[in-house]
């Protein structure tokens, strides 16, 4: 149901976009775990007479259910128990500088700046910098109990335990997280092709993004583990098979699209019919909907690919030596890792992030050391959650961090108020442990309305403060969220200015070189399929950071939205372009050199003419050729993003 606000009420689009829960289904399986790991170390701890051994315990687990985002049983481990090393590190140097005044500020500061660093690497590593940064800032902020080693062998215990409750189904479901996404992958596919003639042009649009996040993480998963097992895998040979047999039939799917003709039912159907072998494992004869004979290029494209994709998921075994990984396999975990160091010591990304959270946590420190402020450790764990490079807007998550720390206070406060401290912690906290997990992928907001009260009642029974921990944690959370925006945000002018243009000039260049190579007699398949998978990667990165942009308050969220229709023109460039590659390979007479050097031409002009420009600016438009040419709708679409490119 609408809600109708009176005029002049309405909330501005960006507002809403921010508290807009993201649609996600209930992970049972993680909240069972989130209510297990975090309540039996509290009843532990209170059975033994101990309940602060087992609250810092029960915060251990916290940041366990936090990192447990992986659906494979081997990424869990890697997922979970890295970043507990690294959290069990920041909570030793904090306990040692507790209460050393600037010494403290210091040591407190640079580790800010090493896990600024790190967290650029990627989603372990972030995950690994953020645990670093907030144990060391609860470790100097928090008079922590026993000896200084005890703390941060009890929050990393706790860690693990989530991670051992996540691997207890593992021989009993082993493969089934990577089958499960191959056949997921598989379903967007037969969504995709059942959208292709929908009269509503924005939903092909948006299927086609699933489809390649889809995709993306499949590739990511199946490609990680092989690197790991250096292709001796059978299961993993076969799926990274069966991703790739699926590559044709998505290729298909521009064609028929262009095409306007709606496939016959049967096409996609048959498609689940192959997903639902995938995720079973079965190997057998599969019984097809009776698909009916083709009678343009488009459906012979189909046909063939769809026949080829049924042919590789029912084959009872496959050769690893024929599979190609169309990708690239990554590099060893070695030679990955001393990449990964190299950039971090060498990237100006990585320096400019790591200085600018530490700019902030410096602040912060130094402004509780010279004013008394309760509890003064939450303002620097604020700045922390906020100042996430790969957690979208700064501006954003400031925003949401103080309203879903109003909302989680609601909560605590009546939790504080009406349950007296001592067992009846335990029934609590199995009530509000499942919170954080159905809750977090809602959005930020909901995450930090969910994780306040938790956070509340473990430190209520390490300082017995009662409802006087609301008021502080109210005022404190709102600093941070002012030193975030101030020294964080505003003051660094390319956080809230898109770089719009260098990230669709890029792209558009790219697009140029893959016309070249979708029509090259000289170039390899196997390269023309990764610069083709790259290319909708990069894509689906794009619309992802144009849609952060957008949830930012004018002037950034408006011109994002002003260079949108630009990024759809790009996306339906690369369509054209393997649609006519498509059809090409099932009959089409091929375009001459002439024409794909004006379409390429045309192509490096619009990105140069991106690259220049902070805003749209008309660009030439001067496209001619032979009309039946298979290159036409291309031609089409390339005018139409130059059209684009207008002040307007």
């Amino acid at each position: 149901m609408s809600r109708e606000f009176p005029i002049g009420l309405t909330p501005p689009d960006w507002l809403v976009r921010n508290l807009t829960p993201h649609p996600a289904p209930l992970n049972w399986a993680a909240m069972a775990r989130a209510a297990l790991a975090m309540t039996l170390p509290l009843a532990i701890g209170f059975a033994a007479g101990q309940p602060t051994y087992g609250a810092l315990a029960s915060m251990g687990a916290l940041s366990g259910v936090i990192s447990d985002t992986a659906d494979a049983y081997r990424m869990r481990i890697v997922n979970i128990a890295v970043p507990q090393l690294f959290g069990a590190v920041g909570v030793t140097v904090g306990s040692l500088v507790y209460g050393q005044g600037w010494y403290a500020v210091a040591a407190v500061t640079g580790i800010a700046l090493v896990s600024g660093m790190i967290s650029t690497i990627g989603a372990v590593s972030s995950v690994s910098g953020l645990l670093l940064l907030l144990n060391a800032v609860i470790g100097a902020g928090l008079p922590l109990p026993g000896p200084w080693w005890l703390p941060p062998a009890l929050m990393a215990g706790g860690g693990l335990f989530v991670l051992a409750l996540a691997l207890l189904a593992w021989p009993l479901r082993a493969g089934v997280p990577e089958r499960a996404s191959v056949g997921a992958a598989y379903r967007e596919v037969a969504d995709l092709l059942a959208a292709c003639a929908d009269p509503d042009p924005d939903r092909y649009t948006d299927v086609r993004f699933e489809v390649t996040q889809s995709l993306n993480q499949s590739y990511d998963l199946i490609l990680a583990h092989r690197a790991r097992h250096h292709g001796r895998s059978r299961e993993l040979t076969r799926l990274l098979a069966q991703l790739n047999a699926i590559t044709p039939v998505v290729e298909a799917a521009p064609a028929v699209h262009l095409a306007g003709h709606p496939l016959p039912p049967e096409v996609p159907e048959a498609v689940r019919h192959l997903a639902e072998a995938i995720e079973t494992g079965y190997t057998g004869p599969i019984a097809l909907p009776h698909l009916p004979t083709p009678t343009t290029e488009t459906a012979r494209a189909v046909d063939h690919a769809l026949r080829h994709t049924a042919g590789v998921v029912t084959a009872p075994d496959v050769d690893p030596r024929g599979i190609d990984d169309r990708l690239g396999r990554p590099a060893g975990p070695s030679i990955r890792t001393a990449r990964a160091a190299r950039n971090v010591v060498l990237s100006a990304n990585s320096w400019h992030y790591g200085l600018r959270l530490a700019l902030c946590i410096g602040i912060a420190q130094a402004l509780v050391s010279l004013i008394a402020v309760p509890r003064s450790y939450w303002v620097a764990l604020t700045i922390t959650f906020v100042l996430k490079p790969d957690f979208g807007s700064v501006f954003s998550r400031a925003l949401l961090r103080a309203l879903g720390t109003v909302a989680g206070l609601v909560i605590a406060a009546a939790v504080l108020a009406e349950v007296p401290p001592g067992w009846w912690d335990v029934p609590v906290m199995l009530v509000l442990a499942p919170l954080i997990p159905a809750l977090t992928p809602r959005g930020y907001g909901y995450q930090t309305a969910a994780i306040t009260p938790v956070i509340l009642l473990l430190s209520d029974i390490l300082n017995h403060k009662g409802t006087a921990l609301l008021l502080p944690r109210l005022l404190d959370s709102l600093m941070g969220c002012a030193i975030a925006l101030i020294a964080g945000y505003l003051l660094w002018p390319e956080s809230w200015h898109t770089r719009v243009g260098d990230r669709l000039a890029d792209a558009v260049a790219d697009t140029a070189v893959y016309v070249e190579a979708a029509f090259g007699a000289d170039t390899d398949p196997s390269a023309r399929a990764r610069m083709r998978r790259r290319l909708y990667r990069d894509l689906s990165t794009i619309r992802t950071e144009f849609q952060r942009a957008l949830t930012e308050p004018p002037p950034t969220g408006r011109r994002a939205a002003a260079w949108w229709p630009l990024v759809v023109a790009v996306e339906r460039i690369v369509d054209a372009t393997t649609a006519a590659r498509v059809r090409v390979r099932h009959g089409a007479p091929p375009p001459s050199p002439a024409e794909i050097s004006q379409v390429s031409l045309q192509l490096r002009e619009l990105s140069d003419g991106v690259r220049e420009a902070d805003t749209l600016v008309a660009v030439r438009t001067d496209l001619t050729g032979p009309s039946g040419s298979v290159l036409e709708p291309l031609r089409q679409e390339v005018a139409a993003a130059r059209a684009i490119a207008s002040p307007h």
